[in-house]
């Protein structure tokens, strides 16, 4: 059992008048700590208050949709009057979605508002629109490794190539050549 100072025990309703010690240097501390405060400026100038919707998005729409969709920005409808509790009015969330993944989303909107206004804690989201465009997840197809050409193949290409004059084009045309025998399989 953890001691009652223990930084790893969850304090009790009791414990919250105890001062608790400092933070030891060189504390391991969770990575969310370090990335929210680099990530909310930018998430705030789409329009999020923080990052939460996007760092939970796919388990908010779920994994049918986690690989088609993308949360774009909020906006905010523009205040009039004094910007009191009775004029608030919800926010529309523009998403994107691929291709024809953005009919199928359209049938699960009202679904999806419930779950997002359930991630905030209140109904901060009236209405989505939907947005077709392509998704960037951040992923790049890996490279694959091109094989060493044979002296063969290289001669070959050099013959194919031989005859151009221009010296730049007679380069770029014989890299062109090994670029596409080299990721063919060997013959």
């Amino acid at each position: 059992m953890s001691s009652p100072t223990d930084p790893r025990r969850r304090p009790e309703p009791d414990d919250e008048d105890r001062p608790r010690p400092p933070p030891r240097r060189g504390q391991a501390r969770p990575l969310a700590d370090y990335i929210a405060s680099l990530v909310t400026p930018a998430a705030r100038r789409r329009g999020f208050a923080t990052a939460d919707v996007i760092a939970l998005w796919a388990e908010i729409v779920g994994p049918g949709y986690a690989d088609c969709t993308q949360p774009e920005r909020l906006s905010w409808p523009r205040r009039l009057g004094n910007g009191g509790e009775d004029e608030f009015e919800p926010a529309t969330l523009i998403v994107r979605v691929s291709g024809a993944r953005a009919l199928l989303f359209q049938h699960e909107v009202p679904v999806i508002v419930e779950r997002i206004n359930a991630a905030f804690g209140y109904a901060a989201i009236g209405r989505i629109r939907i947005v077709q465009r392509p998704i960037d997840l951040g992923r790049k197809q890996p490279k694959l490794p091109k094989r060493r050409l044979a002296a063969a193949e290289e001669a070959h290409i050099k013959d194919l190539v031989g005859e151009i004059e221009n010296e730049a084009l007679r380069e770029a045309l014989a890299r062109l050549g090994r670029a596409i025998r080299g990721g063919l399989p060997n013959p």
